[in-house]
């Protein structure tokens, strides 16, 4: 499920780790400790009764992964610090925990994941367990009540990835190849 949730422009995501289109750092992966990254937000329109955080990556074939998928965050929250917990109500991410997956993703190359912040006129109604509540679920009870919304763009290269369309390392040589 992909929406174009209105974005005045007036609404603003930032994290302190890292800028947008910036490379995520390690910690907040799963090659590192895996923890959330800090985020914080500014200028959420009259009229916000809450807010929704969802992170999330499409991958090769449009497969839409979820890694963050969190909601009912009181009004008077303008910022989540690093491993977050007991703010809201967490679903699970495509791998099925609840809370943050941290991005650990196979293959080769630069990923690009997408934090998006979601300013709700009223609270998710929802009928679910927090363990159904996925990224599309969240998205279809929302969606006619988002008032604006604002996203930080990030990236991640697992070490060891291609790079400069490479196999291996910055020289083209994967760990332990013996070949020049």
């Amino acid at each position: 499920l992909i929406i174009s949730p209105k974005r005045s422009g007036n609404f603003l995501l930032r994290s302190s780790v890292v800028a947008d289109g910036g490379a995520l750092p390690v910690e907040f992966t799963g090659d590192g400790a895996g923890v959330s990254p800090p985020i914080e937000w500014k200028g959420a329109p009259a009229g916000t009764k809450s807010f929704a955080v969802i992170m999330d990556h499409l991958a090769p074939g449009n497969d839409m992964k979820c890694y963050w998928t969190m909601w009912d965050i009181p009004t008077s929250v303008t910022r989540l610090p690093k491993a977050a917990q007991n703010i809201g109500k967490l679903g699970p991410g495509f791998r099925g925990a609840l809370g943050y997956e941290p991005p650990h993703s196979q293959g080769p190359g630069l990923k690009t994941y997408t934090i998006h912040i979601y300013a709700l006129a009223a609270s998710p109604r929802l009928e679910k367990s927090q363990r159904e509540v996925t990224r599309e679920v969240l998205l279809t009870t929302i969606k006619d009540s988002i008032l604006d919304s604002a996203e930080l763009k990030v990236t991640y290269t697992r070490p060891g990835s291609a790079t400069n369309g490479k196999q291996g390392g910055p020289d083209g040589k994967r760990k332990g190849d013996p070949r020049p």
